[in-house]
């Protein structure tokens, strides 16, 4: 793959292409390419320094910094270049080398129009493995594409590239895309807007004046790898050092006495403002408050919701919130808080950090702006969970002809508990529970923690669409209920005793669950007391789920299931279970391919809350999943290495991964392999 004029295959790190909708909005809608990308710095090589300060994205302190281009976009021919280094960043006194992409944290804001086809090359110059997942991006017969290792893909290794394509068909609004890897996601992450076909003046409520992507994150002094690999064996002692909104510590942190730098947000009176809410920390559910001024929720993970007015919106890792603000208190300067939530005692109490950026009204004198005090909001108190409960109670879908309507009945039904249990740490021996060392913690779903042998060489994808079984890897099917009916939110199982120790017990597996195509299909997640007593974000890829009810304590089906919401339920992929309370959601299993469902706390997705979904093909065309793309073969190469004869390396490599077919090798997809 050819790189831009000027730009040294020493220097990329990661080479986004995108096809976009141009700017001003104005102007024709046209396509345009848009270059952002990633580097790291490992060269002495100098570059021309150019400057860039945005108060939203911190830039790398003391950092080369080269924009090729940054062109008015005229005709469908212009392209807005840049370029920038990976390099090392400072927050809280300390220099820090991490993952970020064109230099800022979070990343660019990537923006397409509803139809649009979106192309990204990946050149992976650093030194991990990476995969980037679009996060509620449906992927429609188009699986190959979602971004998960050894799920749908081999991780891209290091010196390597790889190219992504994929359609934004029949969504509208909020999602983002973030690594899939190793906890990168903390750093390696941004929005992607999607703008409605026909403008913003389709908007189911009024236009806004300005629309602003709000990202809160976590800062991570640590090896983010490291720490993956941690938590996947049981050491969990390891902390964020704090929270951010749009890569920013704000001024609740310091270094020797200097205030870190905080987000700010400038309002005309007057104006409507369309906050697009993100939340990519790892670890936590989050309040967000503008003091002085109230929000009108108007959509939720790309899907418009019945409007409603409130005053804090709770977001969990992994959702996306809409919400509109009017510049309407009298002119001077708000805090915009973000308070992180965690459950309360006797859960473990864990380091959770404040964050607070600002919103400023433009009518305040420049020059006076930091002698006006700032408003603060007063906070829900961090472990009101119960407030999380009723915020995601109040979703409602706003009805739309052109979207799919809830199933009015379901064809599968599964019960699944989400808690923590132990393995052994030496396979097949007994051991001690309740903490000791013998034993290590784990996350599982009806008992049984997901979990892919390091010996496994096929990913899950290309193995069921050749029909071959992965090498290095036996599968367990996800059961229709856990293994033993309990007291699930029983208080006592929270913290090591003679009780949770009799439930502790957990297996190990790389799980699935298999749908034909077209299932309707019930999921009621049971959060559990098991030694947590977390809410659980449970993202499904590849498919909205219609959140049907929720509730406090365990469900009861005679009771909860005739009150299930089959009018206007929400539509999300991500999906919040309450601290111990459960969810009740409905899918449709009509998008072939496999698909991972799991947590989006990255502590307990590395601890193995997690399974892979399995949809058969259905019976036509239209309906199965298409061989991957040539491109999907061509472009997982060497960066040294030209793209047609890596693609050849590659597509041999999938016939020699897949020579062992199972019983239900389709012949067409055996031919292909070959």
């Amino acid at each position: 793959m050819r790189l831009p004029h000027g730009i040294s295959a020493d220097h990329v790190w990661i080479y986004f292409i995108t096809r976009v909708c141009c700017f001003p909005r104005t102007l024709p809608c046209v396509h345009c390419d848009i270059f952002v990308s990633l580097y790291t710095l490992h060269t002495s090589k100098q570059w021309q320094l150019q400057a860039m300060k945005r108060r939203s994205s911190p830039m790398a302190a003391a950092v080369p910094i080269l924009i090729l281009s940054a062109m008015a976009i005229v005709s469908a021919a212009a392209a807005n270049v840049e370029h920038t280094f990976l390099v090392n960043m400072t927050h809280l006194c300390k220099e820090m080398l991490v993952t970020v992409v064109n230099g800022q944290l979070p990343g660019p804001t990537i923006e397409v129009t509803e139809g649009d086809s979106v192309t990204i090359h990946v050149i992976n110059r650093s030194p991990y493995n990476i995969t980037i997942h679009w996060h509620g991006v449906l992927q429609l017969l188009n699986c190959w594409n979602d971004g998960v290792p050894m799920i749908t893909q081999r991780p891209i290794q290091p010196n390597h590239n790889f190219t992504y394509q994929f359609d934004v068909a029949g969504q509208v609004g909020t999602l983002w895309w973030h690594a899939h890897d190793a906890f990168l996601r903390a750093t390696v992450h941004g929005a992607l807007v999607i703008w409605p076909r026909d403008g913003t003046g389709s908007y189911p409520f009024p236009k806004p004046h300005m629309e602003v992507p709000i990202i809160i994150g976590e800062w991570w002094e640590k090896d983010l790898a490291q720490l993956d690999r941690n938590f996947s064996k049981g050491y969990l002692d390891e902390f964020s050092s704090g929270s951010t909104i749009n890569g920013k510590l704000g001024d609740l942190f310091n270094c020797s006495g200097v205030l870190e730098d905080g987000y700010v947000l400038d309002v005309e009176p007057g104006k409507t403002y369309l906050l697009r809410l993100i939340n990519a920390a790892l670890f936590s559910e989050y309040f967000l408050k503008i003091a002085g001024h109230k929000f009108m929720v108007v959509a939720s993970d790309a899907n418009y919701v019945n409007p409603y007015t409130t005053d804090v919106i709770v977001i969990a890792p992994g959702e996306t919130v809409d919400a509109i603000v009017i510049a309407d208190a009298a002119p001077g300067r708000y805090y915009m808080v973000a308070l992180p939530i965690q459950a309360p005692p006797p859960d473990l109490q864990t380091p959770e950090y404040t964050t607070r950026g600002m919103v400023e009204y433009s009518s305040v004198n420049t020059s006076r702006r930091d002698d006006v005090p700032a408003v603060a909001p007063e906070m829900p108190n961090q472990h009101d969970t119960i407030k999380s409960f009723y915020f995601h109670g109040n979703l409602s879908s706003l009805r739309q002809e052109q979207r799919a309507q809830v199933p009015v009945r379901a064809d599968e039904h599964l019960f699944i508990t989400l808690g923590l249990g132990s393995i052994c740490r030496r396979n097949g021996q007994s051991c001690k529970r309740g903490g000791n060392l013998e034993s290590m913690l784990v996350a599982n779903m009806n008992n049984i923690s997901f979990h892919l042998p390091a010996a496994m060489t096929t990913p899950f994808l290309q193995a069921h669409y050749y029909g071959c079984a992965p090498a290095g890897t036996g599968t367990r099917e996800l059961a229709d209920r856990p293994p033993r009916a309990f007291n699930y939110t029983d208080g006592a199982l929270i913290t090591f005793g003679p009780e949770e120790m009799l439930l502790e017990p957990t297996s190990r597996a790389t799980v699935v669950r298999r749908f034909r195509h077209g299932t309707a299909v019930d999921v009621v997640f049971q959060g559990t007391a098991m030694l947590q007593g977390d809410s659980n974000p449970m993202h499904l890829h590849g498919h909205d789920m219609f959140v049907l009810a929720q509730g406090l304590g365990n469900y009861d089906a005679a009771r909860d299931s005739a009150r299930y919401n089959l009018v206007n339920p929400p539509r999300k992929n991500t999906v919040l279970v309450p601290s111990l309370g459960w969810a009740a959601v409905r899918f449709v299993a009509d998008n072939p391919g496999t698909w991972l469902i799991h947590c989006h706390y990255e502590f307990h997705l590395s601890m193995g809350m997690a399974a892979v979904f399995i949809v058969e093909d259905g019976p036509t065309v239209d309906t199965s999943l298409p061989p991957p793309p040539r491109y999907f073969l061509e472009a997982s190469t060497s960066v040294s290495s030209s793209s047609s004869s890596g693609g050849q390396q590659l597509f041999n490599s999938v016939s020699a991964h897949c020579t062992t077919p199972t019983n239900n090798t389709d012949p067409s997809k055996a031919a292909h392999s070959g």
